[in-house]
């Protein structure tokens, strides 16, 4: 049975590809890089768990660039069946958890994924 397909992400075309998982990188080599069909840009690897926002829904599509730049991936549990867990949807939730990373200095990956904040 073939490896499960995972999703690849152009940001600027705002387009969501599912691939077959990459390859681990070969010795001092770098790992593969997946370009998009329509502009030609790299493609980001954002994991099993994820579902691409609607191509007009620009805020959604905002917070996933800010997501992905922060180190943020949306890959399953260790047993799969939890799913990513919690990630902010507007920006409203993740301008509070990039506040909240600056007033405590809690890294910014780990704040943006925190369901609650205290």
């Amino acid at each position: 049975m073939p490896p499960a397909k995972t999703s690849f992400v152009c940001l600027p075309c705002r387009a969501a590809y599912k691939q077959p998982p990459p390859s681990p990188p070969a010795r001092g080599g770098e790992e593969d890089k997946r370009v998009c069909p329509r502009c030609a840009g790299e493609l980001i690897h954002v994991g099993v768990a994820f579902a691409a926002p609607p191509r007009r829904d620009t805020e959604g599509w905002r917070v996933l660039s800010l997501l992905l730049h922060a180190g943020v991936r949306f890959h399953m549990g260790c047993c799969g069946c939890d799913g990513p867990g919690y990630r902010p949807r507007t920006l409203r939730e993740a301008r509070e958890r990039m506040a909240y990373a600056r007033r405590t200095g809690e890294p910014l990956a780990r704040a943006l994924v925190r369901p609650d904040l205290p």
